[in-house]
């Protein structure tokens, strides 16, 4: 969970890079005429980007200020008001080392994305700059390239070596770059395309297709912000809603109504009995259990491990271990073979996949236990796949019968049952059987169901941040237009058009990349949401994808929405006046 909400802190600052890189785009335009002085009266390219550049890191260091500090009472706060709602209530303390990691992040996206618009400032020569905001030049590629490359390798090295997994960082650093690969070949290929596109005869169409290739159109730009913002509507609909169907109906629907600990195994039959005379119709399974450590896998000896091995959590401590004639329910063979109900060969046992894949165990592997003060080995006939959500007795570890049914033990049983009778089975079983343990798994259930909800709040609230950043990037890429938007209404204006069909021709174009990047904003969220439930959290994939559509229509709604708010600005302009300052 702490790997995953860092990840989304990433994914916000990558996002937030984008909004920088348009800010300083924006910032610039402003400033194109102090610039051309400059030149003029003799700057180079280098001490125009230098002079820019301070200015750039002295405002990020601000804002990087104001953010820990936004961050430092932000802790108090949720604690005043969400205390009940969290599992375990923080306590405030400042931790420099995380404040300065985070800073050290800002810092590096902040520069990173700044280099083009920087570079490309400088690029410009003084009567280029001087003759209006069609005269742009793009910068120097291997400059811009150098200069990113050298920010996110500084990005990905604190990742590697913050990170607990620096493969599982690594790996989402190299998806993050890839989806803006993407979506930047995406917006090049759609420039292209709308511009090779025959000339509609309706005058909106016209100008709607017109505005994503015309010089100045920052049709790149709005198609990573847009595209970012979708993906991120569609992950996070795809994660809560699968999250919430595994615990509302996968959970329950498999889950037993009672846990027994500690049967006398002498007294099964009596037990069996007591659950009949209350609640005939009953299933009852009992499994022997007793407790051990492993204490050698292979030919590795535990005691000499100086670090236990990722995601071997079955070496630390005492497990619960069984034995079984027949393949365990809920657990599926995927390699080697079960043995016999009459098995009398050496001992076996059967070994969670997972756990094997942690140690590098293979069939006819030895795997020694220390069980009741003795150690026994025992070969590796099988490798399982645990359903470990039906929250019956799974275990890691399963012998055959003549490796441990010689071990003093007790049984532990699981009661199927439907609701309504689970306390008088627990009072029954209460009198007649006062050394045996009864959990009422309902209860449990609700536990857990809140533990997930409060998992999946934190989610929304972590990946909404991520999301808001996503539309601020937005309205920054629409702020930079606005100059080149505004020379269009005002010529448009000038040559008859209406502020209605100047707005309509914004909001056609707005809804063409918003249905454009819908699709592929569905199949990567979709996509990198299954990733996040099954490989990260171990659910079942469990969408509700009508909710992930209606979720998806909604960010376009938002996006063209957003897209005419930032047009209203423009269409105030005089056309006069604007003629006389751009």
């Amino acid at each position: 969970m702490g790997e995953f909400l860092v990840l989304v802190g990433l994914t916000a600052l990558v996002i937030a890079g984008i909004g920088v890189g348009n800010g300083v785009s924006s910032y610039l335009a402003t400033r194109r005429s102090s610039i051309a002085t400059l030149k003029v009266l003799g700057a180079t390219s280098g001490l125009i980007a230098r002079v820019y550049l301070l200015q750039i890191v002295a405002v990020s260091a601000i804002g990087i200020a104001i953010g820990l500090a936004i961050g430092i009472a932000a802790v108090p706060l949720i604690v005043a008001l969400a205390g009940d709602v969290l599992p375990v209530a923080p306590a405030f303390a400042i931790h420099p080392l995380p404040l300065v990691q985070a800073a050290a992040y800002g810092l590096l996206i902040a520069l990173a994305f700044a280099a083009p618009p920087l570079l490309a400032a400088g690029a410009v020569p003084a009567a280029g700059l001087l003759r209006g905001v069609h005269d742009g030049r793009s910068a120097p590629r291997w400059k811009a390239a150098a200069w990113m490359g050298a920010a996110f390798a500084g990005i990905v090295a604190l990742v590697l070596a913050t990170s607990e997994r620096p493969w599982f960082g690594a790996a989402f650093l190299g998806a993050a770059g890839g989806l803006l690969l993407l979506l930047s070949a995406l917006g090049w290929l759609i420039r292209r395309l709308a511009a090779r596109l025959p000339r509609s005869r309706r005058p909106l169409w016209r100008l709607a297709v017109a505005a994503l290739h015309r010089p100045g159109a920052r049709t790149g730009a709005l198609v990573v912000a847009l595209g970012l913002g979708l993906t991120l509507f569609v992950l996070l609909a795809a994660i809560r809603t699968s999250l919430d169907a595994n615990i509302q109906r996968t959970v329950p629907a498999r889950a037993p109504a009672l846990f027994a600990l500690d049967v006398p195994p002498t007294r099964e039959s009596s037990f069996r009995d007591t659950i009949a005379n209350i609640q005939p119709d009953g299933d009852v399974q009992t499994v022997p259990l007793m407790r051990g450590t492993i204490t050698a896998y292979g030919t590795t000896r535990v005691a000499d491990l100086k670090t236990i091995p990722e995601g071997a959590w079955a070496l630390r401590g005492e497990r619960g271990l069984t034995f079984a004639a027949t393949l365990p329910p809920g657990s599926e063979l995927v390699a080697g073979t079960w043995w016999p109900a009459d098995y009398t060969g050496p001992p076996l046992v059967s070994v969670d996949e997972r756990m094997a894949q942690a140690l590098d165990l293979k069939l006819g592997d030895p795997l020694t236990i220390s069980v009741a003060g003795q150690e026994r080995t025992a070969r590796i006939a099988s490798l399982r796949k645990i359903a470990w959500d039906t929250m019956g007795f799974n275990f890691v570890m399963v012998f055959s019968p003549n490796a441990l049914s010689d071990v003093p033990h007790n049984l532990a049983a699981t009661i199927t049952m439907p609701p309504g009778r689970e306390r008088d089975v627990v009072r029954a079983l209460s009198a007649g059987f006062p050394s045996t343990s009864v959990v009422e798994v309902r209860e449990v259930i609700g536990q857990v169901r809140t533990i997930v909800s409060q998992m999946a709040t934190a989610i929304a609230a972590a990946a909404g941040i991520a999301i808001l950043a996503g539309i601020a990037v937005l309205v920054g890429a629409i702020a930079a237009a606005r100059e080149t938007r505004t020379y269009d209404s005002v010529i448009l204006k000038t040559l008859g058009a209406t502020r209605g069909q100047i707005l309509a021709a914004q909001a056609l174009e707005y809804l063409l990349l918003a249905v454009i990047l819908a699709a592929l904003a569905a199949a990567i969220g979709i996509a990198g949401a299954w990733y996040v439930v099954v490989e990260l959290f171990a659910f079942d994939w469990l969408p509700d994808y009508g909710a992930i559509a209606a979720t998806l229509a909604v960010g376009v709604g938002v996006t063209v929405g957003i897209g005419l708010l930032g047009a209203l600005p423009i269409l105030s302009a005089r056309p006069a006046r604007a003629l006389r300052e751009l």
